[in-house]
């Protein structure tokens, strides 16, 4: 004889069996002993946390022989027994997913009218309601609102913001939520001693915390590992089984973005990669981490759902780390897109440097449109204290003033014997020429250089690099070929070729793949509203990043580039 699976053999037979759903089962309850039923019912919530049960036990409660349709089923009667083998008549249940035409819910209709073969109420389960299409919805309307009263009609949904508003308006609604982790340990336990399964509460935590609140895929999960395992399941074989790699280089990789070490990151993530580790699962637990990492530095210790050795040791890294780290690290590690068709360790390692870079002083530029003429002002001279000597000697010097460029540098500096005097109509040009030589002019932000004169257009594409990669279209400004683009710097433009660097060759190499050039062409070339090719160049720069590459034992590439 086949054995059941436990979702079906662990099916709550009571509403007190319920789990996690409270709000719901109390109310039924009430509306049972004071036979103030409704004549149509919509359970809608995540999948797995009990709308179908509940339903099948309303079934049972209202046409139960015992309990005269008061309270909670008896489950001895042969009406209980009955609804609970699915052999009862005049329980329908009805898969809206596969019987979702009109054709089918006016069969339905038809049959309604007729009156129940055993039982008080014929009651309808229609399951996954939101499949129906409109017609057949529109056709289930009347008999919805006005039923015969020896129908009751239960409707289930995982997704209530499809449900017509009318049928919403016809019926009393009941919102299931996701069940807890611990109401989810707490019933697998149950499982656990009543099937004789060995299993450390550690990993029924793992399992409630990997089934996101739905009991059903805890009960599967619970199922799969013993069909393995066998009846003693160990830590290790349940992260197997969830593909959890438990790896202790995720918390080793925090804690080299923030000491700064990326040689020693980089070799980590290639570790992880040459181990065969999955890198999106490895990812998500280095998000977790991190999450559990602002949390503790944000003071909601409540919050963190970790052992106290763990919890020791996070406590230890968020001393040493600054809100702006963890947020910089969320924020960079979290966008990444890992696909399995390009199996790679590269966007793990830009994001690493990214995160390890000093942040630009000063707030980002605004986005200025393509075409649109952008108004370049110039840097405020610093205020100066002009020191005003008596007005016989203010006459002998302003006579014949001195460029800037040409005063010693102590001659700017405010003498602190003389006193200050009001400026007098004499003292004017005097002053704005002052002011005038002071002015810093001002230099393209792109690049450590001067840039070679290209316009407002170069100087428009230089200011709003960042933000053209994140404002580009269609999403691939979070590619692979994006993240590349951001560690570039603009060098030029000629003509129609954007000439950018990179400091490390890798990252030319990869830039200079067909598909991520193209991307790169294609970001570019939307900004400037004119089309546009890229060209790479490498251009080595003496920072604390090649210091930590050389140390590794990379060599500057001295090639010049043609």
């Amino acid at each position: 004889m086949t054995s059941q699976v436990f979702y079906r053999k662990w099916r709550p037979q009571t509403l007190a069996e319920v789990v996690g759903q409270e709000q719901v089962t109390r109310t039924l309850l009430n509306a049972l002993a004071g036979k103030s039923l409704s004549h149509a019912y919509l359970f809608c919530g995540p999948r797995g946390t009990g709308k179908t049960s509940t339903g099948r036990i309303l079934a049972k409660a209202v046409n139960c022989l015992n309990n005269e349709g008061k309270g909670e089923p008896c489950n001895t009667c042969h009406i209980c027994e009955a609804i609970t083998e699915g052999s009862a008549l005049d329980i329908i249940e009805v898969d809206a997913a596969s019987n979702r035409g009109i054709d089918e819910i006016r069969d339905l209709r038809e049959k309604v009218s007729y009156a129940p073969n055993q039982t008080r109420y014929k009651v309808y389960i229609i399951d996954e309601v939101h499949m129906l299409t409109k017609e057949a919805a529109n056709a289930l309307l009347k008999t919805l609102e006005e039923p015969p009263p020896h129908v009751i009609f239960i409707l289930a949904t995982t997704e209530a913001h499809k449900v017509l508003p009318t049928i919403l308006s016809r019926c009393q609604r009941f919102d299931f939520r996701r069940i807890s982790q611990d109401a989810v340990v707490a019933k697998l336990t149950e499982i656990c001693y009543a099937e004789g399964i060995k299993l450390a509460p550690e990993g029924l935590r793992l399992i409630a915390k990997a089934t996101t609140g739905s009991l059903r895929d805890a009960e599967n999960m619970l199922q799969q590992m013993t069909t393995y395992y066998g009846t003693e399941i160990g830590l290790q074989q349940v992260q197997q089984t969830l593909g959890i790699t438990g790896d202790w280089r995720s918390k080793e990789l925090v804690r080299q973005i923030i000491n700064g070490d990326v040689a020693g990151g980089i070799t980590t993530i290639n570790s992880v990669h040459h181990d065969g580790v999955d890198l999106r699962q490895f990812n998500r637990e280095l998000m977790e981490y991190l999450r559990a990492l602002l949390l503790m530095k944000t003071g909601s210790t409540e919050s963190v759902d970790l052992t106290a050795d763990d919890l020791k040791e996070i406590k230890e890294v968020a001393a040493t780390a600054s809100m702006e780290q963890i947020l910089k690290a969320i924020k960079l590690f979290g966008q990444l897109e890992l696909s399995l068709d390009s199996y790679s360790t590269l966007p793990l390692e830009l994001a690493l440097v990214d995160c390890t870079m000093p942040s630009k002083e000063g707030p980002a530029p605004q986005p200025a449109m393509p075409g649109e003429k952008q108004t370049v002002k110039k840097a405020a001279p610093p205020p100066q204290v002009t020191a005003k000597a008596p007005a016989g000697e203010l006459a002998e010097t302003s006579a014949e003033p001195v460029p800037a460029s040409q005063a010693p540098p102590e001659a700017a500096a405010p003498q602190p014997e003389v006193k200050a005097t009001a400026p007098g109509p004499a003292d004017e040009p005097h002053a704005e020429k002052e002011a005038k030589a002071a002015q810093p002019e001002e230099t393209p932000a792109a690049t450590p250089e001067t840039p070679p004169t290209a316009g407002s257009e170069f100087e428009q594409l230089a200011k709003n690099w960042r933000n053209m990669i994140v404002q580009a279209k269609d999403g691939i400004g979070r590619t692979p070929a994006a993240a590349l683009l951001r560690s570039a710097t603009l060098k030029s433009i000629e003509g129609n070729t954007v000439i950018v660097s990179f400091k490390y060759p890798l990252h030319k190499e990869n830039m200079e793949k067909m598909e991520n050039q193209r991307i790169a062409e294609k970001i570019i070339s939307d900004f400037l509203n004119r089309s546009c090719i890229v060209r790479c160049i490498h251009e080595a720069q003496n920072d604390h990043l090649l210091q930590a590459a050389l140390k590794m034992g990379a060599q500057i590439d001295t090639t010049e580039e043609q």
